[in-house]
């Protein structure tokens, strides 16, 4: 079976926040990127964090390592993944899968790496959706289709987005509408968002046990 690593894709400004770094924002008493990191669960070490430009200031989960974009005028979701790329090649990983999942993502399924692996056939990527709604970043990439990518983002010569990179990769939608009753990818742009998020992560949370004398 194809080893499997993962990226969490954390280099958003969150500027409709107010310019906070949305790894370090809390739903439910938790970080977002604690909250991605459980979610991913056994994937091989280290986890990757893609923290955009810089990387100064996060304290990171236990295990992972953070990274940086590379030197070049791309940024974004799709500079995460070519950073990526470029460190697994740094540590001799040329084949394999690689998942990324955005930071943001607070209800990241506790399945999602196992699911989108075995959606993905034999496709060179496949990314999550909800129905109508698709989600680029949240998606799994066969290693050795992206060798060029941190080459192309270097020179300029990348595609201009990842939902562009999975056009011409010919990824595959794993759909989740059949597997969860509400979108387990909502996210976190805004301050709505994170209220609204908030208020489902309380639902979420078990009861307090209620002891009651001779129990």
């Amino acid at each position: 079976m194809n080893l499997l690593h993962a990226v969490i894709i954390a280099g958003g400004k969150g500027e409709r926040l107010g310019g906070v770094r949305k790894a370090d924002l809390r739903i439910g008493g938790r970080r977002l990127v604690d909250r991605v990191t459980a979610a991913l669960g056994s994937v091989e070490a280290p986890l990757m964090i893609a923290t955009g430009p810089d990387n100064a200031g996060l304290r990171l989960p236990d295990g992972a390592v953070a990274i940086a974009d590379l030197d070049a005028s791309v940024g974004g979701p799709l500079a995460g993944l070519a950073t990526a790329i470029d460190a697994l090649r740094t540590r001799g990983v040329h084949a394999g899968l690689l998942v990324s999942a955005a930071v943001d993502t607070p209800f990241l399924p506790a399945d999602f790496a196992a699911v989108m692996r075995d959606g993905l056939g034999d496709a060179a990527a496949a990314y999550g959706a909800y129905g109508e709604q698709f989600y680029p970043p949240n998606a799994v990439w066969r290693i050795e289709a992206l060798t060029t990518l941190p080459e192309q983002v270097r020179t300029g010569s990348a595609a201009p987005s990842l939902k562009a990179l999975q056009q011409m990769l010919g990824a595959i939608s794993v759909n989740w509408a059949t597997r969860d009753s509400a979108d387990p990818f909502a996210n976190v742009n805004t301050l709505d968002d994170l209220i609204a998020l908030g208020r489902i992560a309380a639902k979420r949370r078990p009861s307090p046990l209620i002891h009651t004398p001779g129990n």
